[in-house]
Protein backbone atom coordinates (compact mmCIF):
# COMPACT_ATOMS: atom_id res chain seq x y z
CA UNK A 1 0.00 0.00 0.00
CA UNK A 2 0.99 3.71 -0.82
CA UNK A 3 1.45 5.58 2.70
CA UNK A 4 1.88 8.85 0.98
CA UNK A 5 4.04 10.24 -1.66
CA UNK A 6 6.52 12.82 -2.61
CA UNK A 7 7.03 15.34 -6.08
CA UNK A 8 10.81 14.97 -6.27
CA UNK A 9 12.55 17.83 -7.91
CA UNK A 10 16.15 18.26 -9.47
CA UNK A 11 17.26 21.39 -7.47
CA UNK A 12 20.17 21.82 -9.78
CA UNK A 13 17.09 22.46 -12.98
CA UNK A 14 15.50 23.97 -10.70
CA UNK A 15 18.29 27.04 -10.04
CA UNK A 16 18.58 27.08 -14.00
CA UNK A 17 15.02 28.09 -14.10
CA UNK A 18 13.55 24.46 -14.85
CA UNK A 19 11.11 22.66 -13.05
CA UNK A 20 11.85 19.00 -13.44
CA UNK A 21 10.47 16.30 -11.24
CA UNK A 22 8.47 13.00 -10.67
CA UNK A 23 6.71 11.20 -7.86
CA UNK A 24 7.79 8.85 -5.46
CA UNK A 25 5.08 6.89 -3.55
CA UNK A 26 6.19 5.81 0.14
CA UNK A 27 6.92 3.00 1.22
CA UNK A 28 9.71 2.49 -1.72
CA UNK A 29 12.34 0.82 -3.98
CA UNK A 30 15.99 1.56 -4.09
CA UNK A 31 14.95 0.38 -7.93
CA UNK A 32 12.43 3.12 -7.86
CA UNK A 33 14.38 5.65 -6.12
CA UNK A 34 17.57 5.23 -8.81
CA UNK A 35 14.36 5.06 -11.92
CA UNK A 36 13.19 8.48 -10.73
CA UNK A 37 15.99 9.94 -10.20
CA UNK A 38 17.74 9.11 -13.57
CA UNK A 39 14.71 10.47 -15.14
CA UNK A 40 14.77 13.67 -13.52
CA UNK A 41 18.48 13.90 -14.46
CA UNK A 42 19.85 13.11 -10.52
CA UNK A 43 22.40 10.78 -11.77
CA UNK A 44 25.17 11.91 -9.01
CA UNK A 45 27.58 13.35 -11.85
CA UNK A 46 25.20 16.17 -14.05
CA UNK A 47 23.32 16.96 -10.75
CA UNK A 48 23.53 15.26 -7.35
CA UNK A 49 21.00 17.38 -5.38
CA UNK A 50 17.24 17.08 -5.06
CA UNK A 51 14.29 18.52 -3.47
CA UNK A 52 10.26 17.75 -2.23
CA UNK A 53 8.36 20.36 -3.69
CA UNK A 54 5.01 18.21 -2.37
CA UNK A 55 3.92 15.59 0.01
CA UNK A 56 0.37 14.07 -0.48
CA UNK A 57 -1.39 11.05 1.27
CA UNK A 58 -4.41 9.76 3.61
CA UNK A 59 -2.86 10.80 7.53
CA UNK A 60 -4.23 13.46 8.38
CA UNK A 61 -1.92 16.37 9.50
CA UNK A 62 1.38 14.68 8.65
CA UNK A 63 2.72 16.89 5.85
CA UNK A 64 2.50 20.15 7.99
CA UNK A 65 5.69 18.77 9.79
CA UNK A 66 7.46 16.99 5.95
CA UNK A 67 10.10 19.80 4.97
CA UNK A 68 11.73 19.57 1.00
CA UNK A 69 15.13 18.24 2.40
CA UNK A 70 14.34 15.11 3.88
CA UNK A 71 16.08 12.42 4.07
CA UNK A 72 14.44 9.79 1.77
CA UNK A 73 15.60 6.76 3.72
CA UNK A 74 14.01 8.17 6.69
CA UNK A 75 10.89 8.55 4.89
CA UNK A 76 10.80 5.07 4.05
CA UNK A 77 11.15 3.61 7.47
CA UNK A 78 8.55 6.24 8.77
CA UNK A 79 6.25 4.91 5.96
CA UNK A 80 7.02 1.16 6.90
CA UNK A 81 6.17 2.27 10.06
CA UNK A 82 2.82 3.40 9.43
CA UNK A 83 1.44 1.17 6.98
CA UNK A 84 1.95 -1.72 9.83
CA UNK A 85 -0.41 0.14 12.05
CA UNK A 86 -4.27 -0.69 12.13
CA UNK A 87 -7.17 2.02 11.57
CA UNK A 88 -7.43 2.71 15.66
CA UNK A 89 -3.81 3.57 15.50
CA UNK A 90 -4.21 5.77 12.28
CA UNK A 91 -6.39 7.75 14.16
CA UNK A 92 -4.64 8.11 17.32
CA UNK A 93 -1.61 8.96 15.23
CA UNK A 94 -3.59 11.81 13.49
CA UNK A 95 -5.17 13.21 17.19
CA UNK A 96 -1.28 13.18 18.23
CA UNK A 97 0.00 15.11 15.20
CA UNK A 98 -2.99 17.72 15.13
CA UNK A 99 -1.98 18.30 19.06
CA UNK A 100 1.71 18.85 17.83
CA UNK A 101 3.48 16.26 19.98
CA UNK A 102 6.95 15.05 19.30
CA UNK A 103 6.93 16.60 15.89
CA UNK A 104 9.81 18.51 15.42
CA UNK A 105 12.20 16.16 12.50
CA UNK A 106 10.83 13.16 10.69
CA UNK A 107 12.81 11.18 13.51
CA UNK A 108 10.58 12.46 16.12
CA UNK A 109 7.32 11.26 14.49
CA UNK A 110 9.36 7.94 13.91
CA UNK A 111 9.62 7.94 17.77
CA UNK A 112 5.91 8.63 18.39
CA UNK A 113 4.47 6.03 15.34
CA UNK A 114 6.64 3.57 18.06
CA UNK A 115 5.08 5.06 21.44
CA UNK A 116 1.58 5.41 19.94
CA UNK A 117 0.12 2.82 23.01
CA UNK A 118 1.33 5.74 25.73
CA UNK A 119 -1.72 7.84 24.49
CA UNK A 120 -5.88 7.45 24.90
CA UNK A 121 -7.74 8.17 22.24
CA UNK A 122 -11.74 8.58 23.08
CA UNK A 123 -13.14 8.97 19.24
CA UNK A 124 -16.27 11.16 19.08
CA UNK A 125 -15.02 13.29 22.06
CA UNK A 126 -15.03 16.37 20.62
CA UNK A 127 -16.15 19.64 23.58
CA UNK A 128 -16.22 19.95 27.17
CA UNK A 129 -19.80 18.97 27.73
CA UNK A 130 -19.56 15.58 26.07
CA UNK A 131 -16.44 14.91 28.04
CA UNK A 132 -18.09 16.11 31.30
CA UNK A 133 -20.90 14.12 30.58
CA UNK A 134 -18.50 10.69 29.76
CA UNK A 135 -16.77 11.73 32.80
CA UNK A 136 -20.02 12.25 35.35
CA UNK A 137 -22.26 9.61 33.49
CA UNK A 138 -20.65 6.94 32.45
CA UNK A 139 -17.01 6.70 34.10
CA UNK A 140 -18.77 8.21 37.62
CA UNK A 141 -16.04 10.15 38.73
CA UNK A 142 -17.61 13.10 40.38
CA UNK A 143 -20.63 11.90 42.75
CA UNK A 144 -23.50 14.24 41.36
CA UNK A 145 -26.95 13.34 42.91
CA UNK A 146 -29.40 12.72 40.59
CA UNK A 147 -31.89 15.78 41.84
CA UNK A 148 -28.69 17.90 40.84
CA UNK A 149 -28.05 16.37 37.10
CA UNK A 150 -30.39 18.54 35.56
CA UNK A 151 -28.40 21.65 36.71
CA UNK A 152 -25.09 20.32 36.69
CA UNK A 153 -22.41 22.45 34.33
CA UNK A 154 -21.15 19.46 32.46
CA UNK A 155 -19.22 21.72 30.21
CA UNK A 156 -17.38 23.74 32.58
CA UNK A 157 -16.33 20.52 34.74
CA UNK A 158 -15.53 19.11 30.73
CA UNK A 159 -13.32 22.19 30.93
CA UNK A 160 -11.84 21.77 34.01
CA UNK A 161 -11.02 17.97 33.21
CA UNK A 162 -9.23 18.85 30.29
CA UNK A 163 -7.00 21.66 31.68
CA UNK A 164 -6.16 19.29 34.28
CA UNK A 165 -5.18 16.17 32.45
CA UNK A 166 -3.55 18.10 29.41
CA UNK A 167 -6.16 16.44 27.23
CA UNK A 168 -6.76 18.21 23.55
CA UNK A 169 -9.64 17.69 21.64
CA UNK A 170 -8.20 16.37 18.00
CA UNK A 171 -10.74 16.19 14.87
CA UNK A 172 -10.90 12.27 15.80
CA UNK A 173 -11.70 12.67 19.26
CA UNK A 174 -10.58 13.68 22.63
CA UNK A 175 -6.79 12.39 23.06
CA UNK A 176 -4.74 12.42 26.88
CA UNK A 177 -1.05 10.75 27.82
CA UNK A 178 -1.15 8.09 29.70
CA UNK A 179 1.82 6.33 29.57
CA UNK A 180 5.83 7.43 29.40
CA UNK A 181 7.54 8.09 26.21
CA UNK A 182 10.44 6.19 25.26
CA UNK A 183 12.75 7.30 22.56
CA UNK A 184 13.58 4.11 20.22
CA UNK A 185 14.77 5.79 17.08
CA UNK A 186 18.35 7.74 17.21
CA UNK A 187 19.12 8.75 13.70
CA UNK A 188 19.43 6.95 10.26
CA UNK A 189 21.77 4.13 11.47
CA UNK A 190 18.88 2.50 13.52
CA UNK A 191 17.14 2.59 9.77
CA UNK A 192 16.60 -1.47 8.80
CA UNK A 193 18.97 -2.30 5.99
CA UNK A 194 15.35 -3.41 4.21
CA UNK A 195 14.24 0.19 4.50
CA UNK A 196 17.17 2.26 3.12
CA UNK A 197 16.41 2.91 -0.31
CA UNK A 198 18.60 5.83 -1.83
CA UNK A 199 21.32 5.05 -4.31
CA UNK A 200 22.22 7.32 -7.60
CA UNK A 201 21.34 5.46 -11.29
CA UNK A 202 23.61 3.01 -11.96
CA UNK A 203 25.23 4.41 -15.22
CA UNK A 204 26.88 2.63 -18.41
CA UNK A 205 30.14 3.32 -19.76
CA UNK A 206 28.65 5.25 -22.35
CA UNK A 207 26.14 7.05 -20.07
CA UNK A 208 29.71 7.98 -17.65
CA UNK A 209 31.17 9.57 -20.24
CA UNK A 210 27.92 11.76 -21.91
CA UNK A 211 27.69 12.66 -18.40
CA UNK A 212 31.39 13.67 -17.26
CA UNK A 213 31.32 15.64 -20.90
CA UNK A 214 28.19 17.45 -20.16
CA UNK A 215 30.02 18.44 -16.65
CA UNK A 216 33.47 19.52 -18.20
CA UNK A 217 31.49 21.48 -21.05
CA UNK A 218 29.21 23.42 -18.48
CA UNK A 219 32.11 23.87 -16.37
CA UNK A 220 34.04 25.79 -19.69
CA UNK A 221 31.46 27.69 -20.09
CA UNK A 222 30.78 28.76 -16.81
CA UNK A 223 34.01 29.90 -16.73
CA UNK A 224 34.20 31.77 -19.91
CA UNK A 225 31.19 33.70 -18.73
CA UNK A 226 32.88 34.48 -15.82
CA UNK A 227 36.54 35.27 -17.12
CA UNK A 228 35.50 36.44 -20.45
CA UNK A 229 38.99 36.16 -22.89
CA UNK A 230 40.50 39.39 -23.73
CA UNK A 231 40.79 40.11 -27.48
CA UNK A 232 44.26 41.65 -28.80
CA UNK A 233 44.56 44.03 -31.89
CA UNK A 234 47.32 42.66 -33.60
CA UNK A 235 47.24 45.57 -35.75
Amino acid sequence: MTVFEAYITNLGKYAEGQLVGETLKFPATTEEVQSLLKNIGVDGVRYEEFFITAFDGDVMGLYDYLTEYENLDELNHLAHLISELDSDEIETLEAVLNKGDHTSSVADIINLVHNLDCYDLHPGVTDDETLGRIYVEDMELLDVPDNVLPYFDFEAYGRDMRINEGGHFAPTGYLTRSGDFKEVYHGIEDIPAEHRIFAYPKLNIREQMAAYKEVIDRSSLEGERLHPRKEHDDR
